[in-house]
């Protein structure tokens, strides 16, 4: 922890939670930030210690936090080609390419998104986090498409509770087997973890799993296959693929929720984050971001309207 605190005194004539208090005061930190120092018990409320971030503040009352010192991170940037599609003070957004894995875990140690992005823009560096700086949402790995980083916790934060508040417009382009059983429709299907195989998701009962809503609309229509624009409502892990293969029509490509085999000559699933409507810091009307579909996937489309 530093030595020199910051003592705050609630001047407002009615009570307050402690987090939402501190980020309102202290507004180069995120909410969720405040709450891990308050957990970690870097916050006292009158001289006492206090740990819960839902602690009560009554008109008067001292605060007194501690900010811990910056931690260096772990993660190496790196150097290789981006595609920005648009970057100011706030944020950088990105058109990721297929195979790219977002953040580094078991396996993938290098050559992600992240690393990519601290050696772009080092200022990122810890923001949100010291594992994962700068993102506010994630894709998979085999999943293309536009992807937001925030480049400070103020906008990381903003970001991340329009997400959370479900305020985010989502839509995805997913060229599938088959049809879907009505040309536009509505899949409200929970999803959790796979009973048999722990690491895949499914389609669970509602007890059992998280909500989970998508919303399809067919854009073109091919012997074999249909071209699909996806809206999603929630956002849950796989929640377009294992919705898409609970409809009978899975993901060309997705070897795990579709066809171990697929029926196009594909070196991954066909699923493409397409475009993003979104408020920024700042501003008072969404800016939609929109990210074009890779050469592979435009030929794949290409030979299918010649068949």
């Amino acid at each position: 922890m530093s030595e020199e605190p910051i003592i705050l005194h609630n001047q407002s004539e009615k009570g307050i939670r402690l987090d939402k208090y501190l980020a309102e005061q202290l507004e180069n930190y995120s909410r969720s930030y405040i709450q891990r120092i308050i957990a970690e018990g870097g916050v006292t409320l009158d001289g006492f210690p206090v740990y819960k971030k839902s602690e009560l503040i009554n008109p008067g009352a001292e605060v007194e936090i501690t900010i811990p010192p910056v931690r260096e991170t772990t993660l190496k940037p790196e150097i290789f080609p981006l595609e920005i599609l648009f970057e100011n003070d706030e944020l950088i957004v990105v058109n990721k390419p297929a195979g790219m894995v977002v953040h580094p875990s078991l396996g993938h140690a290098s050559g992600t998104l992240v690393q990519a992005v601290l050696g772009y823009a080092p200022e990122i560096e810890g923001v949100g986090g010291i594992k994962r700086p700068g993102l506010v949402h994630r894709l998979d790995q085999y999943t293309s498409g536009v992807i937001l980083l925030a480049k400070n916790d103020r906008a990381h934060q903003f970001l991340q509770d329009q997400f959370r508040s479900r305020s985010v417009d989502k839509v995805y382009l997913a060229l599938v087997d088959g049809r879907p059983p009505t040309p536009q429709g509505r899949v409200e299907v929970a999803i959790g973890r796979d009973p048999k195989y722990r690491q895949r998701m499914a389609p669970v009962v509602e007890r059992e799993g998280k909500e989970a809503i998508s919303e399809y609309y067919t854009v073109e229509v091919y012997p074999q296959h249909t071209l699909l624009k996806v809206i999603i409502l929630t956002g849950r892990t796989h929640q377009i693929r294992i919705h898409l293969a609970y409809l009978g029509c899975p993901i060309v490509g997705d070897t795990t929720y579709g066809r171990k085999k697929p029926t196009i000559n594909i070196q991954r699933q066909f699923l493409h984050a397409n475009r993003i409507s979104i408020l920024l810091p700042g501003e008072k009307d969404k800016r939609t971001f929109e990210a074009p579909l890779a050469e592979d996937l435009i030929e794949i489309l290409d030979s299918l309207r010649l068949n």
